[in-house]
Formats: C-alpha cells, structure tokens, sequence
C-alpha cells in the first residue's frame, strides 16, 4: 500500500474502503464507478488520485485491507513461533478459522472474484501481483521454518517447492471462490482437512528421507 494513505486520517480510511468494497460487490470491477465511490465517502477526485495510481491500485488496497481484517480476527501466523508438533495442525486450525469468517461475511467471495478475474487482465491486474509477492515471502518463510523442524522435505529445491505451493494455494483459493455457494455445510467443515492434507501431500518430509542437516549434528 501506499505510504502517502498513512497521512490520510483513519475514519476517512474506513470510509472510502467501507464505500469500495460496497461499489465493488455490488458491480464488479468494471461496472463500479469511482464517481460513486467518490460522492458517497466524500472524497475528492484530486485526493483519490493523490493516494492511489488507479481503480485497479484502490480495489488492490481495499482487498489488502480486507485480508489484514481478515488475519486480525483469526489471529496472524508467525512460522517461527510453530514447533514441530504444531506444524500442521496449526495450518489447519487457521485454515478452518479463515474459513467460518468468510462464511460470516459472504461479500469477501465476491470480491475475491472479482480479484481473479482483475488478475487476469493484461496490465490493468498488474496492481494484484503485490498480494501474491507478500503471499510468496510467507510460504518461503513457512517452509524453510518446516525444514529447519523436520517437517519439510528438504529432498528437493527449496525454489520449487515455494513455486509448486503457491501453485496450489492459488488453485485451491480460486477452487473455493468458485464453489463456495454450492457446498453444503458438511462439505465446507471437511474442507480444512481435505485441503492442509494436500499441502502436507505436497510438502510433508517422507519417512526414511535423510535430514542435510544431520551431518553437521543439526
């Protein structure tokens, strides 16, 4: 986000967001107007663009906020603070979190649509590529934190594995957005498993691998 948004004040903040994600859900991206955006939060045209390159950078924003609310409610992960017995089930605890909120707030879905279709717009999407550059540095530092525990393989690129895990988190996210309206409630309550058991698939050290580390007494 913009450093020149932490000088605009924080009920302004919360109003235009308030306001986009609103315009938003209700037209997607192409059919939101910024001039209602602009009449309804009270801003001016001059200010909007002072704080944000574009419709594309505001709607960028309005979801980085969206998921910083999101984490705040089911509280952040930090690798670090993870043992090796609270690896996985940690992941699938806050899988399962992640999850109820969106099902509390059904306009995240929409959006988050409305984000994949955004993405895949030559130029205009350029704006969501610096949720997936935050979303790589937390997988990276999710995995070498399994490794360094045991828990990780560590018989194969370390630059693969991040590339072939964000792979499946996009999959699986898109997967959901696409879905969600269709699941019932026992299909939604399976899914935490279903889906941190692909990653474990993916990414779990097998038995009998040989730990790099052993031989320097790690």
């Amino acid at each position: 986000m913009s450093r020149r948004l932490e000088n605009l004040d924080p009920d302004r903040q919360r109003r235009l967001f308030d306001v986009a994600a609103q315009e938003f859900a209700a037209n997607g991206f192409d059919g939101a107007s910024l001039n209602r955006i602009l009449a309804q939060s009270g801003m001016g045209k001059s200010s909007l663009y002072y704080y944000f390159d574009d419709k594309a950078d505001l709607f960028t924003t309005m979801i980085e906020r969206s998921l910083a609310a999101l984490f705040d409610e089911i509280g952040g992960l930090d690798p670090e603070t993870l043992t090796a017995q609270t690896y996985w089930p940690t992941f699938e605890t806050r899988y399962r979190e992640g999850l109820a909120a969106v099902e509390s707030n059904p306009a995240l879905v929409r959006l988050g649509g409305i984000f994949y279709q955004l993405r895949a717009v030559p130029g205009t999407g350029a704006a969501t590529g610096r949720l997936f550059a935050a979303a790589r540095c937390w997988v990276e530092a999710a995995i070498m934190r399994g490794q360094a525990l045991g828990v990780v393989r560590q018989d194969l690129p370390q630059s693969l594995l991040v590339e072939t895990t964000m792979g499946l988190l996009e999959t699986l996210d898109r997967w959901i957005l696409d879905h969600w309206g269709g699941l019932s409630e026992e299909e939604k309550a399976r899914l935490p498993e279903q889906h941190i058991g692909l990653f474990r698939d993916l990414l779990e050290r097998r038995a009998g691998e040989r730990n790099p580390g052993s031989a320097l007494g790690l």
